[in-house]
């Protein structure tokens, strides 16, 4: 009987793995209608206002951001109605 060589051994590890990560994927995760809800509570705007009010570095510029926008947002807005 031949012993598998070493490369053997190893292409069956990497097979198994990808065998154990495709199940735990096709299992896993959450349902349509529970990320739907998870993602509903809070607008886009809301949650990058409490991210800009966290202590997280770099937050501060998610909220210098927002204020550029909204500069530019009411810049366009007044120009839109200048005739």
């Amino acid at each position: 009987m031949r012993r598998p060589s070493a490369i053997g051994y190893r292409l069956s590890a990497i097979a198994s793995l990808c065998g154990v990560l495709l199940a735990i994927a096709a299992c896993g995760g959450k349902s349509d209608e529970s990320r739907k809800a998870a993602s509903d509570t809070l607008s886009e705007r809301q949650r990058d206002s409490i991210l800009a009010k966290s202590s997280i570095p770099g937050a501060s510029a998610v909220g210098k951001a927002m204020t550029a926008a909204d500069s530019t947002s009411a810049r366009v807005r007044a120009s839109d109605t200048v005739q």
